[in-house]
């Protein structure tokens, strides 16, 4: 059993995405930034760190949006989100999850020009193949994420990240992904901005 905590538009998107990617059955519990719902005792007793996402596999909390992909990832191999029997590719993957961890989702926060700069070198390193790792992964979808939250407030001119616009383009067609930001959408976004 499956039960997933979320809030709409946050980071716990990425590990939505790939629930619905994977096609697992998840009991959904949306939660509100805004109102505070992670702060709850209720919440606190399942994630003392009062942070979204969560996935209780069996009553067991798993954290962490890498985490959690990998999880599903591997837990759901028919999905294909993570190479297999490929040492190497299923290594880019893990290094570009920390990477999108550890210096693209905190880029915003060192001001508009250092993301920008942030965001140039991410389009570099992803060039012009169609996927991450060679194929489609949860780095793909953690990617996908972190674009689609802070695109706007990138102010892009068009060429400044010609790679992760055609990434973008190509994940936007993905029905998972449609299909949870037609959800997420209709419980309405409430992020700090």
């Amino acid at each position: 059993m499956l039960t997933f905590y979320f809030a709409p538009g946050s980071s716990s998107m990425a590990p939505h995405i790939a629930l619905h990617e994977t096609g697992a059955a998840f009991e959904p519990r949306p939660l509100s930034l805004a109102a505070k719902d992670t702060r709850t005792p209720e919440f606190l007793a399942i994630n003392p760190v009062g942070k979204v996402p969560v996935l209780l596999v069996d009553g067991r909390p798993l954290t962490e949006v890498a985490g959690i992909l990998f999880y599903l990832a591997r837990a759901f191999p028919a999905a294909n989100l993570l190479p297999v029997d490929d040492p190497e590719a299923e290594a880019q993957v893990v290094s570009w999850m920390s990477y999108i961890a550890s210096t693209i989702h905190p880029a915003r926060r060192e001001g508009l020009d250092h993301a920008r700069e942030v965001y140039r070198v991410a389009d570099r390193k992803l060039g012009p193949r169609e996927w991450i790792a060679g194929q489609y992964s949860i780095a793909d979808i953690h990617l996908f994420r972190l674009f689609w939250r802070f695109r706007g407030s990138l102010e892009p001119k068009p060429g400044d990240f010609p790679n992760i616009e055609a990434h973008y383009d190509r994940m936007m067609a993905r029905p998972a992904v449609r299909k949870t930001i037609e959800i997420e959408e209709k419980i309405g976004y409430a992020l700090p901005r």
